[in-house]
């Protein structure tokens, strides 16, 4: 059996799924403040795990942040406390066994092209639209990190055909960039561009409530999101042109704002008359903790049931 983690800044979530991707056990812990403790949580989760289901597990971790490739030391990670640790090495010394560690939402598009929306599909790349804006790719079920640990980090380009005519003001981006897809397209970019616009305070699940209830500022602004996304779906499929492109994250749970984006992304590829597979999420927030359990190889999870 896999166990897999979702860490986050306040609770430690903790699934176990058998061979089939069955869930067999969860659990749920507060999310410690030191590194210390922190160990130690992850350790007594996977004996209660074991415990409860009998046998001997893989381990994997999700969590916002990233193993860096040249240091093999954990950067990014919002539990700021993990930062600059060989989290990997140091839980794998107290478990006796490998440990796997990947950015939460590589987890989330692993989990979608294993068993999730892109089941079946060679090439899957899926973004997650919240508060953020992270991606991730996976080909033949094998994530697809990069050498820098930054591969499907799409949120983070230019947002595509740019204008401010059309788009507003340019917007500066928390990594320093100009016009970043996040700044756009992620919950929090939406609301902020509609506030800044508009001189409200509304959040992005109020301005969305708004535009269904008929408020012409709103749904203009709603119409807005979906060309944009479209235009950063588009420049991912003239890229990779990946089977499917699944988008989960709070946003994808706005209704009819998947089918909505299908409709429009054709308009911006290089070939108009392309497939295009958009699709929501299976699994939802369960994505991340589901796809971190599947980070463990088949021949890991062998060996441990030897």
């Amino acid at each position: 059996m896999r166990i897999g983690f979702d860490i986050g800044g306040t609770k430690i979530e903790t699934r176990v799924l058998d061979l089939n991707g069955e869930e067999v056990f969860r659990n749920r812990v507060a999310t410690p403040k030191s590194y210390e403790l922190f160990i130690e949580a992850i350790l007594e989760s996977v004996q209660a795990a074991e415990k409860a289901v009998g046998v001997r597990c893989s381990v994997g971790i999700g969590l916002p942040g990233a193993v860096c490739p040249h240091t093999g030391r954990m950067k990014n990670a919002n539990c700021t406390f993990l930062n600059g640790h060989d989290l990997k090495a140091d839980l794998e010394s107290k478990l006796g066994r490998p440990v796997y560690i990947e950015n939460d939402a590589n987890c989330f598009v692993l989990s979608e092209a294993v068993d999730g929306a892109g089941k079946g599909k060679k090439v899957v790349f899926g973004a997650v639209l919240g508060t953020g804006c992270g991606g991730g790719l996976v080909v033949n079920q094998q994530l697809i990190t990069g050498c820098n640990a930054i591969a499907g980090e799409w949120g983070h380009n230019p947002l595509p055909n740019f204008s401010p005519e059309v788009d507003g003001p340019a917007r500066t981006c928390y990594c320093g960039q100009q016009n970043c897809i996040e700044s756009f397209i992620s919950g929090t970019g939406f609301s902020r561009g509609f506030n800044q616009q508009h001189g409200t305070d509304y959040s992005a699940p109020q301005l969305i409530e708004l535009s269904q209830q008929g408020d012409e500022k709103a749904r203009h602004a709603y119409r807005m999101l979906v060309e944009q996304i479209a235009r950063s779906v588009a420049s991912i499929i003239n890229v990779i042109d990946p089977d499917t492109f699944v988008i989960g994250g709070g946003m994808s749970n706005v209704p009819g704002l998947v089918a909505d984006v299908k409709l429009e992304t054709p308009k911006y590829l290089f070939s108009p008359q392309a497939i295009v597979d958009v699709r929501p999420a299976v699994f939802g927030d369960a994505s991340g903790v589901r796809g971190a359990a599947w980070l463990a190889p088949e021949s890991e999870e062998a060996s441990l049931c030897s």
